[in-house]
């Protein structure tokens, strides 16, 4: 069945691994880095290094809040860094583009990923010409998804109203607070149908497929 989506005049959309698909293999590029900049800051091996990060995810929703809480260590530095990787694997998708295109209202990117990083990204994808506004992890105070404060910022950075606001999110865990909050929250992936999480809404393994089916508001 399509989402009845009539409500809504904001469009949120998470960047890495929902605005394209995990099978570009993009974000392992960017996991290797971080990888390997964790093994060179706390001299750890491999498997106990990328350990850290991943406690770091868990408990903060992105490295750079653990970086900041843990190490004395540069957090813009760090994002350029792991960042810094080939966009070959990226490709333009007309048919996402399209989707995005007729939606009714403004399009914001909602990023966990540095300012840069997204706009390297959404230029390679063809995308950035779409979203109005994107809120990255600078513009949060370096504080990451799921934290609510997260999305205190966003909202009062680009008057977001929750009830008339759709989330499209890769990750379950950051689409809790923004239930709470009211907006309509989409899990998109391969894994979504899965998930059994009661602040999912909406799950799709195709965000193109999902925006087209969905019944939209109608502009005048």
């Amino acid at each position: 069945m399509s989402a009845d989506l009539t409500h809504i005049d904001t469009w949120l959309f998470d960047l890495d691994n929902t605005l394209y698909p995990p099978s570009s293999g993009y974000i392992e590029l960017i996991e290797e880095r971080i990888r390997q900049y964790f093994m060179r800051l706390t001299g750890l091996p491999s498997d106990e290094a990328w350990a850290v990060q991943k406690r770091y995810l868990d408990e903060h929703g992105s490295a750079v809040p653990g970086l900041i809480a843990h190490h004395d260590a540069d957090p813009h530095d760090f994002l350029r860094d792991v960042h810094d990787v080939p966009l070959d694997s990226l490709e333009p998708d007309d048919g996402l583009r399209q989707a995005i295109r007729r939606l009714p209202g403004r399009s914001l990117v909602f990023t966990n990923g540095s300012r840069w990083h997204a706009e390297r990204v959404l230029g390679r994808l063809g995308l950035a010409d779409l979203f109005q506004e994107v809120f990255h992890t600078e513009a949060a105070g370096l504080i990451s998804k799921p934290d609510p404060r997260a999305f205190d910022a966003l909202i009062r950075a680009h008057d977001v109203t929750p009830a008339t606001t759709a989330f499209f999110e890769d990750r379950a865990v950051n689409l809790a607070p923004a239930a709470i909050l009211g907006m309509t929250t989409v899990l998109v992936g391969d894994h979504a149908k899965a998930s059994t999480e009661a602040y999912v809404q909406h799950r799709t393994a195709s965000l193109t497929a999902f925006l087209n089916a969905a019944s939209l508001k109608t502009v005048p």
